[in-house]
């Protein structure tokens, strides 16, 4: 074989399987399989067993990003690349902490094939790399120009998809040009499209419970809600399309309200991208080549919140209101309905995305040696405007004010230090106009940008000396760079004048270098070893973060390619981000639920957002988070051992285990998790004097009565985390004679062992039998069978995902698995079939359908009345089955 550039090596070799694993998929997989985007194929990969954000949680910072998380780890473990460079970082922070990339800037047509190289791979690739390196290769050639044409619709409604693309390849004497281009647009999936998430959930761990739209409460613990409508919700029948109604909540009281209020959400967004990607060459000599690679990428992302998020209540500015009439303090609080704000399809938040990498560079031969070399420089940026919908402060409350609560009539009598009205209770039952609400609100501008610079050095030489199994070969690298970060948000963001929103803020940028060296030595025909070793230095606010790196591996072949058995050890970091070091102080507000009053109220975790009083379940807090110029680099050592058989021809089975250990995790803690945390400390069923009570316990600060004043969330760097899984791969393809071809492949993936210490001195966390710390997967399998017989071909993918918690044992932080309800989920198998034609030479046509068997997550009867999506947004989608008819037409002769 000719020798040919792996990702996992600098030095061109002859052996497709070495002591790194490499999963590759081509582009004609992708499609085979049923996957319109990058970001579906990863995420359906076995190794991809964590819980993510996606776009059915459009209550995030990144509701329009796609990301994957492998082996459970963060998602920004994994090294992402496009042709061996770094993409672009997105520069939106995933989870308001995290640095992602976002894979809706990849255009799935123009690529070629995408390889994934699971450990730790920093001395070659540097930070980042802990998880592993995705490498996704473009096309650099096209035999004749290409158009491709796709339409999909989905069986449930909504989410049609359109799809074009054009490549084409130019040649113009030692000058050639690969060109292509792809436009894809899909529309948005709403919650009242799904019978599963267009009403609060129905057979649920309690009776269901409607939003409560129209509700006035004190601040009793029972019996809290007051019924004040002169017409008994008569004048709101009409709101959230006719369902809304008088309702009522045992044990509190009445109030108007609709089951239908969660249909309002998106749960995928409307999409438009377009990508340009080139490739040129110039042939300056026999020995010299000069190249430019330039890609350009625009994402537009449309969702809704829906009304959960939009509401008005009185407690934000004013706690509570004295009302001499009913002699009591009360509060009041109201969603907005479809017809009041117009149709929430005409109010959903944007984001605009602008993603540019350009790259120049020449490769070659020095003089007549057998050394080669790849110089090259690269600038990219990545452009992101927000433009939320939101309320503005003033303008809302004045309105409220002046419809509702009336004049202030001063103090309480009390001396509670609140105001007193006599309030229009008959206005507040009233919807508004949608000209009324148009008065209040509108849209923001945020604006990030994230870029870097990178030149590059590369000599190789595959045949630096002879040794007793074959040439031994060498690669140095050598590196420069420098990035940057901004984030500036609207400044109503963070001068308090959008109501019930806030923003993380910050800046900044550093430079790094880096060296790098590598060796593959034959020591026999048998045995092989490769060596590397890297040293990488960032340069931040006038200090230095330095981390060196190395790796060892074997592979030996006892029986030629019978069979390989291979090994690796090797270390790997990650530098804090920018992101990390650099965000503002930043304050938000939140709904929490109280989880230690409620529980000294007799409210089990279990029940307290449906039972607990108002008081303590849904009440503003001030949260503060910020990034940490202290913070250490996250270092991991990894080690791999494994085999593959080919006992015949164009078979291969493949079996590797993994073993990491990371420390010095950067992460910031959860609210809802750190209150919970709290609550079992202070109740004695975690060790109130361990670190990570101490440390919950300083976080949540309370005011003179006990009642939450601010919930402070900032980064830290975390103990320890360990993680083993195995991976087990089967690959065949043979002829079955005039029945045609087949090519059955397998990719299972089992993590033996995650556990993780918050903080030193802390016992381990086993996350895998701790749901209140994770719901990730154990297991996942991904299976797929193709079939091709002269003009036809077809391909049945299938995926299964294992055993996940349900929603009751999340809750449980001390002792999972003991309460009554709370149990395990069963495995969830999708199919994907598709059946391709060529009726004519250059026209190929295909169909394809997603999740064939219609499957929905299994039910998870734990979730309360008072849900909204009864199944975990980060493991589960009820998106359906959906069909897609593509035809590739390949013009010239």
């Amino acid at each position: 074989m000719d020798a040919i550039t792996v990702t996992g090596s600098l030095i061109p070799q002859t052996q497709l399987e070495t002591f790194t694993p490499t999963t590759s998929v081509t582009s004609e997989q992708l499609k085979a399989e049923g996957f319109a985007t990058v970001a579906q194929a990863l995420q359906h990969l076995s190794f991809a067993t964590g819980s993510v954000q996606n776009a059915q949680n459009t209550n995030s910072f990144t509701p329009g990003a796609k990301t994957a998380s492998f082996f459970g780890l963060n998602p920004g473990y994994v090294k992402l690349l496009v042709d061996g460079r770094p993409m672009n970082n997105f520069p939106v922070l995933y989870d308001s902490t995290e640095v992602i990339n976002n894979l809706n800037t990849i255009p799935t047509d123009l690529v070629d094939r995408i390889e994934f190289l699971p450990g730790g791979q920093s001395t070659l690739y540097g930070s980042d790399a802990i998880a592993g390196v995705i490498n996704i290769i473009m096309k650099k050639k096209v035999d004749a120009p290409i158009i491709d044409a796709r339409y999909g619709w989905n069986g449930l409604g909504g989410n049609a998809n359109r799809h074009i693309s054009f490549a084409d390849t130019f040649s113009f004497g030692k000058f050639n040009i690969t060109a292509g281009a792809q436009i894809e647009s899909s529309q948005p999936i709403w919650s009242a499209d799904r019978s599963w998430t267009s009403h609060n959930f129905e057979n649920g761990a309690s009776p269901a419970l409607s939003g409560r739209d129209y509700l006035i409460y004190n601040s009793e613990l029972r019996n809290s809600y007051y019924m004040l409508d002169p017409n008994r919700c008569a004048l709101t029948t009409g709101q959230f399309g006719g369902t809304e109604g008088l309702q009522h909540r045992p044990g509190q009281g009445d109030y108007c309200g609709s089951f239908y209020a969660p249909g309002t959400s998106t749960l995928s967004g409307d999409s438009k991208t377009a990508n340009i990607y080139t490739r040129a060459t110039y042939d300056l000599s026999d020995t010299t080549q000069l190249y430019g690679d330039f890609s350009y990428n625009f994402d537009r992302e449309k969702w809704s919140n829906g009304a959960s998020t939009m509401w008005w209540g009185s407690s934000s500015k004013y706690t509570y209101i004295y009302d001499p009439d009913l002699d009591d303090f009360i509060n009041f609080q109201k969603s907005f309905s479809p017809e009041e704000v117009g149709g929430y399809q005409h109010i959903m938040s944007k984001s605009y995305e602008r993603n540019y990498t350009l790259t120049l560079g020449s490769k070659g031969i020095l003089g007549a040696s057998d050394w080669e070399y790849d110089i090259s420089v690269m600038h990219g940026e990545d452009k992101l405007t927000q433009r939320p919908f939101a309320r503005f402060t003033n303008a809302m409350e004045n309105f409220f004010t002046t419809r509702v609560l009336g004049p202030d009539l001063g103090p309480d009598p009390d001396g509670n230090g609140f105001s007193t009205f006599r309030p229009d209770y008959a206005a507040f039952y009233t919807p508004i106009s949608n000209a009324d609400f148009n008065s209040f609100t509108g849209y923001l501008t945020s604006n990030a940008k994230t870029w870097q610079n990178i030149g590059r050095l590369t000599l190789t030489n595959s045949a630096l000396f002879h040794m007793s199994g074959g040439d031994a070969g060498v690669a140095v690298l050598a590196e420069g760079a420098n990035e940057g970060w901004d984030y500036s948000p609207d400044h109503r963001l963070l001068t308090g004048e959008v109501w019930g929103q806030s923003a993380v803020q910050g800046a900044g940028h550093r430079s790094r270098f880096a060296v790098a060296n590598e060796w593959r030595l034959p020591l026999l025909s048998e045995l092989t070893m490769s060596a590397s070793a890297r040293y990488d230095a960032y340069k931040v606010a006038g200090s230095t973060i330095s981390k060196p790196t190395y790796s060892v591996g074997l592979e030996y072949r006892p029986f030629g390619d019978l069979l390989l058995l291979r090994a690796r050890y090797g270390t790997a970091f990650k530098a804090p981000t920018l992101a990390d070091q650099f965000t503002g102080n930043s304050s938000y507000y939140a709904n929490p639920t109280d989880y230690y009053n409620c529980a000294l109220l007799g409210y089990d975790p279990a029940v307290a957002s449906i039972s607990c009083p108002a008081k303590y379940n849904g009440a503003p807090v001030k949260g503060l988070q910020s990034g940490n110029p202290k913070l250490k680099p996250i270092s991991a050592t990894n080690w791999s051992a494994g085999l593959v058989l080919s006992p015949i021809s164009r078979m291969a089975l493949g079996v590797d285990f993994y073993h990491w250990n990371i420390k010095d995790e950067v992460d910031i803690e959860a609210r809802d998790k750190l209150l919970l945390q709290e609550t079992a400390c202070r109740l004695g069923q975690l060790d109130i004097s361990s670190p990570s009570c101490q440390s919950a316990i300083s976080k949540i600060i309370r005011n003179a009565k006990g009642e939450l004043a601010e919930i402070q969330t900032p980064k830290v760097n975390v103990a320890n985390e360990i993680l083993d899984t195995v991976n087990v791969n089967f690959n065949y393809v043979f002829s079955a004679g005039f029945l045609g071809e087949f090519s059955p492949t397998l990719n299972y993936t089992n993590i033996l062992q995650h556990k993780r210490q918050p903080y030193v001195g802390d016992p381990y966390i086993d996350l895998l039998r701790s749901p209140y710390w994770s719901t990730d997967f154990k297991t996942k399998l991904a299976a797929s069978l193709t079939w091709r017989r002269g003009k036809w071909g077809a391909t049945l993918y299938a995926s299964r995902f294992g055993k996940s918690p349900n929603y009751l044992a999340t809750l449980n932080a001390s002792s999972p698995y003991t309460k009554a309800g709370e149990g395990t989920l069963p495995a969830w198998l999708t199919y994907n079939a598709s059946v391709s034609y060529k009726p004519l030479a250059k026209l190929d046509v295909s169909f394809i359908v997603n999740n064939l068997l219609n499957a929905m997550p299994p039910v998870d009867t734990s979730y309360p009345g008072t849900s909204s999506a009864p199944y975990n947004k980060y493991n589960y989608d009820v998106y359906g089955r959906t069909f897609s008819l593509e035809a590739r037409y390949k013009f010239g002769p």
